[in-house]
């Protein structure tokens, strides 16, 4: 029994090192971001720019798109999601894939405006406080229309606004069912979903996003059948 108690207070303080020593790399990876631009900077050099699209001017199509694909649980957590961690943990053992991340939408802005795209466990660590940051300085409204005015969507379109004229040549206000659940799938993996670039993949792409609407009860599995069995992409760029 005393050796039990041993090896599980050995682990314990094992665990606390760790966490301690994590926490100080992904804080000072953070700060070194904010030494050379602040947070406030960064998000307003986003919301400045010519083509801003405010969450205002957002259809609720593409806002329940992206909220089902990317992050369902948005509304209701922090800057992490701790569920959706190990859901995502779950998932890619069970699949013995890793496909499925557990990141917010707010790390993603994280990531999209402070720092770099390299998959490095480090950046992960500092997207964390800097999600903590943007979590308490910004609704949640201003969190999601910073990523899409921020994420890739492939063609050069490093925004919604440029991505919906871009393919469609409409105001992402105007965006249809069919439109808005090709958009909200391609952040995902620009260069592999890009309508222009993988037309089947972005089919697949979108097929799942409207799978996604559906388990969360924003559309029925009527209107996602016609769209993937009636609606056909080209036709639908042909539009632009």
């Amino acid at each position: 029994m005393k050796i039990i108690r041993k090896i599980l207070l050995f682990i314990i303080l094992i665990s606390i090192v760790i966490f301690s020593i994590a926490f100080l790399i992904g804080f000072s990876y953070y700060s070194k971001a904010l030494k050379e631009k602040p947070l406030v900077e960064r998000v307003e050099e986003v919301t400045s720019k010519e083509h801003y699209t405010p969450y205002s001017d957002l259809p609720k199509v593409y806002i329940d798109a992206v909220i089902s694909t990317e992050d369902r649980r948005f509304y209701e957590h922090g800057s992490v999601d701790f569920i959706a961690i190990a859901r995502a943990l779950y998932t890619n053992i069970r699949d013995k894939e890793f496909d499925e991340g557990g990141s917010t939408i707010t790390q993603q802005v994280a990531k999209n405006i402070v720092f770099s795209q390299d998959k490095t466990i480090v950046r992960k660590l500092g997207e964390i406080f800097a999600a903590y940051e943007l979590e308490k300085n910004y609704s949640k409204d201003e969190i999601f229309a910073l990523y899409v005015n921020s994420s890739y969507f492939g063609d050069g379109y490093y925004n919604i606004y440029d991505a919906s004229m871009g393919y469609f040549s409409k105001e992402p206000k105007d965006l249809d069912l069919n439109e808005a659940s090709i958009l909200a799938g391609i952040p995902n993996a620009p260069s592999v979903y890009s309508p222009t670039v993988n037309p089947d993949l972005t089919k697949k792409r979108q097929s799942y996003v409207l799978d996604k609407m559906v388990e969360e009860r924003y559309i029925t599995k009527e209107d996602a059948d016609n769209i993937i069995k009636n609606v056909i992409l080209e036709d639908t760029l042909k539009q632009s």
